[in-house]
């Protein structure tokens, strides 16, 4: 997985050397106003933290356990009616998994209902970590959609955002032109596909949803999409 910049916080991240960690990677997925979104909960010897990384949305809910390459730990606060409570998070720079079993109704517990989709956050803040943007921040937000999508290959970027490259608004029984724009460099897809993370969120969840129409499905191990006929069983 590619370095990601320190996500939206207003507490500035604490930047580490990068350190590999044994650990468990609980991902569940929450519906929310843009759709389905997948946060995670990792479990090491050095802490437990909240992840909320892009290279997550591939990934079905369950309990993976790896190595992690941990780069950022930080506090990051969450609005509440009666004020804030604050997670603790790490940004991961990569991560190899060993294997997967589900959330058990204890894990599930375990994870807030009240999780803000990190596309909202990147929308809504900018990361202090990132200077070239910290203009932006000083605007005054404008107000979004009257009704946002929930399907991600819906474009539903809020007023006087950037506008999201055509990956995100490719519509919905995509032609191989939709596809070709869609995907970019990546078309034409080959039996296996790695996505780039680092892309903007949108247009990262309506390439896998793509993908799942076209008879793709991840292995976790390799952390590549395979047309389902040619993946191993794990």
């Amino acid at each position: 997985m590619a370095a990601t910049s320190a996500p939206a916080t207003s507490t500035s991240p604490r930047s580490l050397l990068p350190v590999v960690v044994p650990g468990q990677l609980s991902i569940r997925t929450i519906r929310g106003r843009n759709g389905p979104f997948r946060v995670g909960f990792l479990t090491t010897p050095i802490g437990n933290f909240a992840v909320k990384d892009a290279e997550l949305e591939q990934y079905p809910e369950g309990k993976y356990d790896g190595e992690f390459v941990v780069r950022y730990i930080f506090l990051n606060p969450i609005p509440m009616r009666d004020g804030f409570k604050f997670e603790i998070r790490c940004n991961l720079d990569g991560m190899t998994l060993f294997g997967v079993d589900k959330l058990s109704r204890e894990d599930i517990r375990s994870f807030t209902t009240h999780d803000i989709d990190p596309l909202d956050e990147e929308l809504g803040k900018q990361p202090a970590a990132t200077p070239a943007k910290s203009a932006k921040a000083s605007k005054p937000a404008k107000p979004a959609p009257v009704q946002a999508s929930a399907d991600p290959l819906v474009d539903t970027t809020p007023f006087g955002v950037d506008a999201p490259p055509p990956a995100a608004v490719a519509a919905p029984g995509s032609t191989e032109d939709g596809d070709a724009a869609l995907f970019g460099l990546l078309w034409p897809l080959g039996e296996s596909v790695k996505l780039d993370s680092t892309i903007d969120r949108r247009a990262l969840r309506a390439q896998i949803a793509r993908l799942g129409d076209l008879g793709y499905a991840l292995d976790f191990k390799t952390q590549e999409w395979s047309r389902q006929a040619e993946l191993q069983p794990a």
